[in-house]
């Protein structure tokens, strides 16, 4: 009699993304130090200083609240890199809008890498939720895995295109203000939508009765058919 793979999140819940990944949290810390600099700049006159000193103020705060919260300390001390290398080239070129540079400049790598991942077949989706899971490269020998990370991947990309399509034009014009609306509204949202959207693309590309993220599949092992009165949840 032949074997087939067991189903083990047929009683579970599926997590999701954010569950996985917990993107908006980091998303909502990123906005602070942005809508702090700009906040600063206004009420002092314009002083890119004062900015700068409020931005790094606020960026100490966000790190030191999520340190005391048991957060990872390389997420928080990257987090706070950014926002000093943000104030040293705005304070080096003495241009409030090249606060923002960094964010433009990692959203245009961050586009080229995905879009990079997805034609070279080793999708970033697929490697992020691959190291969560402590599943090292065992997703990617599973065809419906990795077709599935595949067109994931494709809305991340979308996402980093769109942020520097808008913040390019705005940064050229010198609009300090309205890099920061954008930075807020293009950080916690977008992600929040980009976590749903991109799931969703996941788990409909997903075969009826694949186990899920959790449990690759290899090609030499299948898994069990299920019934339309018992269809198990994907995750």
């Amino acid at each position: 009699m032949g074997t087939t793979a067991k189903n083990p999140t047929a009683t579970t819940e599926p997590e999701s993304l954010a569950d996985l990944l917990g993107g908006r949290r980091g998303a909502i810390d990123a906005t602070v130090p942005p809508v702090a600099f700009a906040a600063g700049w206004l009420l002092s006159g314009e002083s890119l200083p004062v900015g700068v000193g409020a931005a790094l103020v606020a960026g100490a705060a966000v790190a030191g609240w999520r340190w005391l919260r048991g957060h990872r300390p390389r997420s928080v001390l990257v987090g706070l890199l950014a926002v000093c290398v943000g104030a040293l080239i705005a304070l080096r070129t003495g241009r409030a809008e090249d606060f923002f540079l960094v964010q433009l400049v990692a959203n245009a790598a961050s586009a080229l890498a995905w879009l990079i991942s997805v034609v070279v077949r080793w999708p970033l989706l697929g490697v992020v939720v691959g190291a969560v899971l402590r599943q090292r490269t065992r997703w990617r020998r599973d065809p419906a895995l990795l077709r599935a990370y595949g067109r994931g991947s494709w809305v991340w990309t979308v996402s980093y295109l769109l942020r520097v399509a808008v913040f390019l034009p705005l940064w050229l014009g010198g609009q300090v203000v309205a890099l920061s609306v954008a930075r807020v509204a293009m950080s916690w949202p977008l992600v929040a939508a980009v976590l749903t959207v991109s799931w969703v693309v996941v788990r409909r590309s997903l075969p009826t009765g694949h186990p899920g993220l959790r449990h690759p599949v290899a090609p030499d092992e299948g898994f069990a058919p299920v019934n339309s009165e018992q269809s198990p949840q994907r995750g």
